[in-house]
């Protein structure tokens, strides 16, 4: 008998590939996907550690699952195995079974694929399942070969981890030291996922542009040389990756953004602040001034890539001249996107313990305010460079209006064309009427013919 099955999920892209591979692991269990979790044999919660008040977030998630467990039981319709998973599980295992003892199973982002032994140890009853080790094991290697759900486009983890240990950043701690796949591995993957239908390809890591996993020749593999290997496999369309840090945008990966033609013009490249001082706090090892060459070259190599990024405002000491910084940082560089919030302390990172903790809320919140009407306003502009230009949509899914298609540029942007749907999957030329704050509206060109998907 099939089983519903409700995944979560929170934070970052790593967390969807995440779910994705926990569907894939249960769905020999006899589980499939539900969008609800009312009625679900099994719900997880794929936490994510990064954004304030997560724990409590979590709790108040787990408090709506125990009161409709506790309703399908006492409609006699058996009962619903409770698991959280992620990074908040990772940190905070213990704390959850003790403040929530109805929860069945709890393990970190690194013990996943160990989920059919967990579920066989809970319904022998072994009591709560508590797993938040870092295997010896890489967890890739225990997989499922085939997907039960294939994207256009989609996300492919290559590297996990961090070694940089920001000052303001649980990352190291919930996602360990710093692991990257095999190639042989990351392409296996990505011929299954084009194989079942996708075009598009992000790779994903916490800092991928590290990566140095084993190559076919025995030696270690540059990011930039799996992007030529990956590039190279009939049927991809489209490549990016996410998110990188500006000490490992090598020479030879800045090259990739011009000689590699599937490359997307985009990049998420974070800086976080553009004060010197402030970045030396956060332990970032790069000051504004080298963030800046390296925009300078990037752009060089491919004159119109578009960059995103992330900031963080109001950091433990951070003072008004410090913040203008990083408006003056913002206004060199011309962002297409980015997101942007305020300091909150994490407890356990070096950031939490810094003085000058107490900048005012409403200074903070004054300074988001006119950072993300900067960004905003860059957005804008970038968006309406492109009235009256053709560009290539690669189209996705219908929208809200009969007729309409919604698809995804370059660069990025949402895109909303009048089309037919058989022409989901293709990559059609649009001509942009108009740029909005947060997508494109066009019409696809006359006469054109869209790529097959």
């Amino acid at each position: 008998m099939t089983k519903k099955l409700y995944i979560s999920t929170y934070g970052c892209q790593m967390n969807v590939y995440d779910s994705a591979r926990m569907a894939d692991i249960l769905s020999p269990l006899g589980y499939s996907l539900t969008n609800q979790p009312n009625g679900a044999d099994m719900a997880i919660l794929n936490t994510c550690h990064i954004r304030e008040k997560a724990s409590e977030k979590t709790f108040s998630e787990l408090g709506r699952l125990r009161n409709m467990r506790k309703a399908k039981e006492e409609k006699d319709q058996g009962g619903m195995i409770i698991a959280v998973a992620g990074c908040v599980a990772q940190a905070e295992g213990a704390e959850i079974m003790k403040r929530a003892p109805y929860v069945d199973m709890v393990f970190g982002p690194q013990s996943y694929h160990k989920l059919p032994e967990m579920m066989a140890e809970a319904t022998r009853g072994a009591g709560q399942i508590l797993d938040t080790d870092f295997p010896i094991e890489p967890k890739f290697d225990y997989l499922p070969d085939e997907a039960i759900d294939t994207n256009l486009s989609a996300f492919l983890t290559v590297q996990e981890g961090c070694d940089k240990f920001c000052a303001f950043c649980v990352v190291p701690y919930t996602r360990g030291a710093e692991f990257s796949r095999p190639v042989a591995s990351i392409v296996a993957e990505a011929k299954r996922m084009i194989a079942g239908g996708t075009r598009e390809i992000t790779l994903l890591g916490q800092n991928v542009n590290a990566y140095h996993g084993e190559g076919p020749n025995g030696r270690a593999y540059s990011l930039a040389e799996l992007i030529e290997e990956l590039a190279e496999i009939d049927g991809l369309q489209r490549l990016r990756y996410t998110t990188s840090h500006p000490l490992e945008m090598t020479e030879d990966l800045c090259k990739t953004h011009r000689d590699v033609d599937i490359l997307m013009p985009y990049l998420h490249l974070p800086v976080q602040a553009g004060a010197d001082r402030i970045l030396e706090a956060m332990n970032r090892r790069h000051t504004g001034a080298q963030y800046r060459t390296i925009i300078e070259k990037l752009r060089n190599y491919r004159p119109d890539l578009a960059l995103s990024g992330d900031f963080i405002v109001g950091f433990p000491g951070e003072t008004d001249a410090e913040f203008e910084d990083t408006m003056q940082l913002v206004r060199d560089v011309n962002y297409a996107q980015a997101y942007s919030f305020k300091y909150s302390p994490r407890p356990g990172t070096p950031a939490a313990a810094l003085e000058g903790q107490m900048i005012p809320e409403e200074v903070k919140s004054e300074r988001l305010a006119r950072l993300q009407a900067l960004l905003n306003e860059q957005q804008l502009s970038f968006n309406r460079t492109f009235e009256g230009k053709e560009i290539d949509v690669l189209l996705e899914r219908e929208g809200k209006k009969e007729g309409q298609l919604i698809g995804r540029s370059p660069y990025m942007q949402s895109v909303f064309v009048q089309s037919p749907p058989h022409r989901i999957g293709r990559i059609a030329t649009v001509v942009v009427e108009e740029g909005n704050a947060n997508s494109l509206r066009g019409k696809l060109k006359t006469g054109s013919t869209a790529s097959a998907a």
